[in-house]
Parts: structure tokens; C-alpha cells; sequence
């Protein structure tokens, strides 16, 4: 007797990738808002973030987008149910970064994962600093998926900077395209935390 089999579906390895065309505009991200000429290292969380603030409950959805007030209600209703659609599950950020100084990627418990450095002049090499010092480092970004307008000429992208002393701050940031070149229309912050008394 013959039984028809099907084969199971192939597994998945983890997280789905980035898209490679989204990387220019976390670069834009990170060299508007973060960067300063003493940055020497910048961690970057492994995996996209699914959230609007750390304390959410449950999945991201309209109801708690709209609870934030993002940009008053401004944004086009295309770009935020693609926010939230790209938004529900982490993908994984691979080494596509070009803001010009090193990162490393870490996860939630601080492991390194891997070192990636971003291309750079030679004169960057060069051992400013005495070597007892450590360098100006941003510890650490976070990411959501970047969200598009049909068009393609709005993005939505949600970051975190969270520092080791436990303070930190959530921001939207609204990108445009104009004349094939993205750039940064606005930002709002979402969340702010002081770091924590003795």
C-alpha cells in the first residue's frame, strides 16, 4: 500500500534577515542622531525590535501605536500598518552597516556576537587616545524594520539607546526621499528613563 507523503516544511535558521536596502537609512539614523567626532565603537543590538516602548505588553498593534500620539497623528496610514505589519516578529541585522567608525553586534544579555567594522579612512587607525582610556563608545542602539509608504518616499524606523547606567531613550524618526535621497524629516521621542539612584 502506497502513502502519499509530503515533506515538512524546510526550518527556519532564526530570525528573518534585514533587507539590504534598509541599512543606508539606519546609517542616516545613526549619523544624525548619535555619532560625535570622539566616537570610536558602536554596539548594536543583533536583532530588530518589536516593540515602542520596554515595557509594552503583547504585540505591537494600531491601539498601541495611536496610544503614543507618534507625530500626532500625522503619519500616512500606509507607513504605520507597515510599521506595525514588519514590526511583529525580530529579523536579524547582518555587518551591511557604513556609518564610518567600528560596531559590534551584541544581544539582550551583553555576549558579543561578532565584530564588524564599518569602512574607514587610515587616518581613523590611529591610536588617538592614550591606551589606558577606553574609547567613546554608544552603548547601545537598537532597531526596528524600516517601514515604507507605497511609494517609497516616506520610511518609519523606531530606535533605542539604551546606556549601562540604566537611562536611555526611545525615538520615531520619519525619513523623506526626495530626488533619490533620503534624509531625516522628524523625530519624536517616545520614551525617556533617568538612570537609577543609589
Amino acid at each position: 500500500r502506497a502513502s502519499a507523503r509530503r515533506a515538512a516544511p524546510p526550518a527556519q535558521d532564526g530570525p528573518e534577515a534585514v533587507p539590504t536596502k534598509d541599512y543606508p537609512l539606519y546609517d542616516l539614523i545613526v549619523d544624525e542622531k548619535f555619532l560625535t567626532p570622539e566616537t570610536k565603537l558602536v554596539l548594536l543590538e543583533r536583532t530588530t525590535l518589536t516593540r515602542l516602548h520596554p515595557e509594552q505588553q503583547g504585540p505591537l498593534r494600531l491601539e498601541i501605536f495611536n496610544e503614543y500620539e507618534i507625530f500626532d497623528g500625522r503619519l500616512p496610514l500606509e507607513l504605520v500598518r507597515d510599521f506595525i505589519f514588519k514590526n511583529q516578529v525580530p529579523s536579524r541585522l547582518a555587518g551591511h552597516f557604513g556609518f564610518g567608525v567600528r560596531y559590534r553586534f551584541v544581544t539582550g544579555d551583553g555576549a558579543e556576537q561578532e565584530t564588524s567594522i564599518a569602512p574607514m579612512p587610515a587616518a581613523f587607525l590611529i591610536q588617538e587616545e592614550p591606551f589606558d582610556e577606553p574609547p567613546a563608545i554608544i552603548d547601545r542602539l537598537a532597531f526596528s524594520r524600516v517601514a515604507y509608504t507605497f511609494d517609497r518616499e516616506q520610511a518609519l524606523v523606531y530606535t533605542e539607546y539604551n546606556r549601562v547606567d540604566g537611562s536611555g531613550a526611545g525615538f520615531m524618526v520619519w525619513l523623506t526621499q526626495s530626488k533619490k535621497r533620503w534624509g531625516l524629516f522628524d523625530s519624536e521621542l517616545v520614551w525617556a528613563a533617568r538612570p537609577q539612584g543609589p
